[in-house]
């Protein structure tokens, strides 16, 4: 039951943002979107986040996403604004945003605009937490260059700093040294092709991307991985991994947004520099999404 839940467990999808023809963002589409993923099951959405661009949002337009996203969710339904930026003071005012706005929680980058090392990284979520939201923490070393080592993680929650952790590092080992080091600590699956492995590991919740594309598919994966029901987890691992990992590939968003296509919902384009798919990539992962699609997943 939604309501019975933090607001941060569950499947919070991490949203793609519609684009108009011109690159406007169509506000309209991406509120049905959100409206749309609640009516599937889902338990929020993370808007904001890298699947939504947020890198070549304005101020105005990212708090535009979130208003919409609020004003979208049904009553019990998550918005959890990602808050990333390359300065502290700027993460704080997403917050803050998000906060005013009537979001349950945010999520939150490392700063990385450098290497920042541990003192930079606990300067950081303080301000975050400051606004009085929840916070979790989003580690991503692959992008950021910012490692939320178990440790540090550990301190940041020790501190009172971060709520959960998105853990995208692919590194499945680490998910049991943060429960050891950190055993309030809620764990998150920030990696669409680590569902299982995670989710058994001890996961609460999973910010998600091809739910937009397989959504009750993705849900029962989920469930069945974190209730260790490995005999309807593990089929339908196997089924869905040909698309679950384009989620971890640089072209998650182009690969992503296609596959929205292919089922009738609104994808489109990406706002520069992100490029269209090869022709060779596009035929891969149209290929793996059609097969499904065929399968009957839905």
């Amino acid at each position: 039951m939604r309501e019975n839940r933090m607001p941060w467990h569950g499947v919070i999808v991490a949203t793609s943002l519609p684009f108009n023809a011109d690159l406007t963002v169509d506000f309209g589409a991406y509120g049905e979107s959100v409206a749309w993923l609640a009516e599937q099951g889902m338990h929020g959405v993370a808007p904001n986040g890298s699947l939504g661009e947020y890198q070549t949002l304005t101020y105005e337009e990212r708090d535009r996403v979130v208003e919409t996203a609020v004003a979208s969710a049904p009553a019990g339904f998550t918005v959890m604004p990602g808050v990333g930026a390359y300065s502290g003071g700027e993460a704080r005012r997403h917050a803050q945003f998000a906060k005013d706005a009537g979001c349950q929680a945010v999520m939150c980058l490392p700063p990385n605009a450098y290497r920042a090392d541990d003192r930079a990284v606990l300067e950081h979520f303080e301000l975050v937490a400051s606004v009085g939201l929840p916070v979790t923490a989003y580690n991503n070393p692959i992008d950021t260059k910012v490692d939320l080592r178990p440790e540090l993680l550990a301190k940041l929650h020790a501190e009172g700093f971060i709520v959960g952790v998105k853990e995208f590092s692919g590194d499945v080992r680490r998910c049991y040294e943060i429960s050891e080091m950190a055993p309030g600590l809620d764990l998150m699956i920030g990696t669409d092709d680590t569902v299982l492995e995670v989710g058994i590991a001890g996961a609460k919740g999973w910010v998600a991307g091809y739910p937009q594309v397989f959504p009750r598919a993705c849900l029962a994966l989920y469930e069945a991985s974190v209730t260790g029901d490995l005999e309807t987890a593990l089929p339908l691992y196997r089924q869905l991994h040909p698309v679950l990992r384009w989620d971890s590939k640089t072209e998650f968003i182009q690969a992503i947004k296609l596959g929205q296509e292919m089922i009738g919902r609104r994808g489109g384009g990406c706002r520069p520099p992100r490029q269209p798919l090869s022709p060779e990539t596009e035929a891969v992962v149209r290929a793996a999404t059609q097969a499904l699609i065929e399968a009957g997943v839905n």
